[in-house]
């Protein structure tokens, strides 16, 4: 057993003589608790391949994934929140947002592009939950009621990401109208017989679930992605009841009628275009 013994005591390595793994090479799955590489991970966009867990990815890993050659159109890039209300909370809200902006890359909670994705136009909104818990401010409403029109105007189908804590409190009642704003967009959309899918994502709760995430012609979800309007916690604590299991996850609300699929990540884009194809027939 000497392999698996050290026989001479005091036997020091130099610290530059040391090796160690470099941070991000990679991952351990929260539910299974497989390890695999980071590459092998990306590959997999970012899916267990044990146990099929889902983990978030922002809008930009959705684009790469959707979009043909990772070639598309970004609309609405540079459109920023102002501060209506000067709301103040630990800091200013101007702050937040520029801490946030600088911590994240991003200008606010969602992103719009429009490009090829399997050979037919599509124009997505993809909401990022980096951006201060991609929380619907008016900035969120704006790009979504623009890109909306942009898909109108094109004949284009519309893709929503939904993943989003609900409506951005420093914004309030700003916030609460892009509720109105984004559902009326939708009706002229449907008007025009243009086809929308929406994508919940996990999480996708509050005025978000309220208002564009459940409006698709066919609305979709992630594997375990958590769906609806107030959190378990909130509900269990004003009932005063246990809830059952696995409450409010996408798997619950399509048994009990709220959703038309579910669909694994790495199928997205091939059972996107086959439900547009057939739509468009």
């Amino acid at each position: 057993m000497a392999w698996f013994k050290r026989q001479e005591k005091g036997i020091i390595t130099p610290t530059e003589q040391k090796k160690e793994t470099p941070d991000g090479l990679w991952y351990k799955c929260p539910e299974c608790k497989t390890v695999a590489t980071m590459a092998e991970h990306k590959r997999l966009h970012y899916v267990c391949g044990n146990c099929g867990y889902h983990d978030r990815i922002d809008a930009s890993a959705y684009f790469e994934l959707l979009f043909d050659d990772s070639q598309y159109e970004e609309l609405d890039a540079n459109l920023t929140s102002g501060d209506p209300l000067h709301f103040v909370d630990t800091k200013p809200y101007p702050q937040r947002v520029q801490a946030t902006e600088k911590n994240t890359g991003l200008k606010d909670a969602v992103r719009t592009a429009h490009g090829l994705s399997a050979g037919q136009p599509l124009v997505v909104a993809a909401m990022d939950f980096r951006f201060i818990g991609g929380s619907m401010g008016s900035v969120v409403g704006e790009k979504i009621a623009r890109a909306i029109d942009y898909a109108r105007q094109n004949r284009v189908p519309f893709l929503m990401i939904s993943r989003s804590g609900g409506a951005r409190m420093m914004e309030a009642g700003y916030s609460l109208m892009q509720m109105a704003k984004t559902s009326a967009k939708l009706a002229l959309l449907a008007e025009a017989k243009v086809p929308y899918v929406s994508l919940l994502t996990d999480p996708t709760t509050g005025g978000v679930t309220a208002s564009f995430a459940m409006l698709g012609d066919f609305n979709i979800a992630e594997p375990g992605a958590l769906i609806g309007f107030a959190g378990p916690r909130v509900i269990k604590e004003t009932i005063g009841k246990d809830l059952p299991k696995g409450f409010q996850s996408a798997e619950f609300v399509l048994e009990h009628g709220f959703l038309d699929f579910i669909v694994d990540r790495r199928e997205l884009k091939q059972r996107l275009a086959d439900l547009l194809s057939m739509v468009n027939a």
